[in-house]
């Protein structure tokens, strides 16, 4: 079980990315992220704000993977407020991530994300992925906050951009998806603010796909394989004739 840890304010799910999966194995996480250590993960296929997650950082000459909630706190917050996105264009200036884009960047593993669409008066939710289903890495940020009275938070917040065009349709905002070559850089502590932010742009392939799965995923507390079961064309827009993403 993941329990929801202590609460933050995220912004209404219509304005967030607010939802992505990790139903990768151990093993393949820490293939692909060339990782040092042994991982221990179970798959994920609802992950949400407050919850733990995996992320990679860096750790010397190698990197690691650790557990931190979503939901970053900037280290001079007052109350542990979280913050689950960062707007990609101004992350480096505001004054909530200024700090962690300089020296606390990390990599959020994850094999899909999930955006809503009202049809007929229903959410009906979209798992975005690649077509061949596999591992990748979202650009993030993490915090350290720590107040007398309160529970260290380790936190962490993804980085959004314009959609690419299969988005589009779905919501005006996305996960920056860092391309497995710019991985080095982004976690490298000395890297230049310029060529980072130059990484924060909508994924350029034709690879993704969004596809229309289950309104189980609809709750947070939901956990299981069910989160990405497909729905038909009917299913999802409700008996209508209504198409997406090309021709029905």
């Amino acid at each position: 079980p993941h329990a929801l840890l202590p609460p933050i304010r995220p912004l209404p799910p219509q304005l967030m990315c607010g939802r992505y999966s990790l139903s990768s194995t151990a093993q393949l996480v820490r293939e692909t992220f060339a990782l040092a250590d042994e991982v221990e993960l179970s798959p994920r296929w609802n992950i949400a704000p407050t919850q733990e997650s995996p992320v990679v950082r860096q750790a010397g000459e190698g990197r690691r993977l650790d557990l931190l909630r979503w939901g970053l706190v900037p280290e001079k917050a007052v109350t542990p407020a979280g913050h689950i996105n960062a707007r990609g264009e101004t992350a480096p200036t505001l004054a909530a991530f200024r700090d962690s884009f300089r020296g606390k960047r990390c990599l959020v593993p994850a094999d899909g994300f999930y955006e809503w669409l009202r049809v007929t008066g229903r959410p009906q939710p979209y798992h975005i992925r690649f077509r061949d289903r596999r591992l990748f890495a979202i650009a993030g940020l993490w915090s350290h906050w720590q107040r007398r009275g309160h529970a260290t938070i380790d936190g962490f917040t993804i980085l959004t951009c314009e959609p690419a065009a299969v988005v589009r349709p779905l919501h005006d905002r996305m996960p920056v998806i860092l391309p497995a070559s710019a991985w080095e850089e982004w976690l490298r502590a000395d890297a230049e603010a310029s060529a980072l932010q130059e990484l924060l742009v909508p994924w350029a392939g034709d690879e993704l796909e969004a596809v229309a799965v289950s309104s189980f995923v609809n709750r947070a507390d939901h956990e299981g394989p069910e989160c990405v079961q497909p729905v038909t064309p009917e299913e999802a827009t409700g008996g209508g004739q209504m198409s997406l993403f090309g021709p029905a």
